[in-house]
């Protein structure tokens, strides 16, 4: 069976779209391929990195990508899905000549406060919310996970 190319989109691309694009490529590597973007890249957020690293998942190498980007080069996607909280929504892109637009919110982790603990622990919730849409999508299609 030939992979089906989703593309998962956030504001920055340091957290939520990288956290999303990882779980889809463990869980449902046989049927899908994912990569993940932003509307405006910044740099990759260092506890998202941390709490990843908890769950198993080493992204520490992954770099920020910008969806206009990929927009320009053609690429083509099944599925784009937008990550984005719903304060941002209206700020993520929608990315033409998909098959399928959708959109999940979560909150942004760069948005929490507190000492350091704190933020990871909020981000954990993050994590945990994401891993959990990503299986509960991956069930619509009959995929074990």
């Amino acid at each position: 069976m030939t992979q089906q190319k989703v593309l998962f989109v956030c504001i920055h691309n340091s957290a939520r779209s990288q956290m999303a694009g990882a779980y889809l490529n463990k869980f449902g590597a046989d049927r899908f391929a994912a990569e993940s973007s932003g509307l405006e890249p910044g740099i990759l957020n260092p506890i998202v990195v941390e709490a990843m690293k908890e769950d198993g998942i080493d992204i520490s190498n992954n770099k920020t990508k910008s969806v206009f980007d990929f927009f320009k080069q053609g690429k083509m996607y099944a599925y784009v899905i937008t990550v984005c909280d719903e304060a941002a929504a209206e700020r993520c892109p929608v990315f033409p000549g998909v098959a399928k637009n959708l959109h999940w919110s979560f909150k942004d982790p760069s948005t929490l406060e507190g000492s350091h603990e704190q933020k990871l622990a909020g981000t954990r919730i993050i994590r945990d919310q994401i891993k959990h849409r990503i299986k509960e999508w991956l069930h619509e299609f009959n995929v074990k996970t």
